[in-house]
């Protein structure tokens, strides 16, 4: 198994969408960091919506990990598609990580809310993206997952914070007699998503349905 890993790496990595990637990351460090090149000093509710938001931009760019121009090409290969989305995720998240640590250190320490906590928000946020990407593939031919998992992602991210406060908070302030329970939400979250990812990874017992293009349909 190391073996296929290792003779997968290369052609894998290059395959990734690293202009979106690249693209989601910058504008990510930009949302944090315009108010120290300002020199403003953001609020404490501020700093943790700019942290929400970058977090989102982040969420947004992983949603297009599992886009492959050649995926229809690479169904037929021996590797089960557990190995390569995992590799593709794999192969990623060392690089989200150290970004997600920049984004956090270009926050105002005085106003910088628990890392920790926050970081959970950002990680559920990334992991729905992905369990979103992935039922995306598994349900169709599509080899760009991206755009439909990003726009359930983006619409879920608008309409969450018009819940009901006294229902299942999530987007609460720092200081809201809320702040552990909303956050034991966002742990359900991310464990309710990452089993749907790990889901995903299943190969289909059939294949989805798939038209025919137009000069393969039979006359008469």
């Amino acid at each position: 198994m190391r073996g296929v890993i290792r003779a997968l790496a290369v052609p894998v990595w290059r395959t990734l969408p690293w202009r979106t990637l690249g693209a989601a990351g910058a504008v990510g460090l930009l949302i944090p960091g315009l108010p120290r090149l300002s020199g403003a000093e953001p609020t404490d509710w501020v700093t943790l919506l700019l942290l929400r938001a970058a977090a989102l931009v982040l969420a947004l760019g992983l949603a297009f990990v599992l886009d492959d121009p050649a995926r229809l090409g690479t169904t037929p290969v021996p590797t089960g598609r557990a190995v390569r989305t995992a590799l593709r995720v794999a192969l990623v998240a060392p690089l989200a990580a150290l970004w997600w640590t920049a984004v956090l250190l270009l926050a105002p320490g005085a106003h910088r809310p628990p890392a920790g906590d926050v970081t959970l928000e950002a990680g559920a946020a990334c992991t729905l993206a992905l369990a979103l990407a992935g039922l995306a593939v598994r349900h169709s031919d599509d080899p760009y997952p991206g755009r439909p998992a990003a726009t359930v992602l983006l619409a879920a991210a608008l309409l969450a914070p018009l819940l009901p406060p006294d229902g299942w908070p999530l987007f609460v302030p720092v200081g809201d007699p809320r702040w552990d329970t909303a956050h034991d939400h966002w742990a359900w979250l991310l464990a309710a998503a990452g089993a749907i990812w790990l889901l995903t990874l299943r190969e289909p017992l059939r294949r989805p349905f798939r038209r025919r293009p137009p000069g393969l349909r039979r006359s008469g």
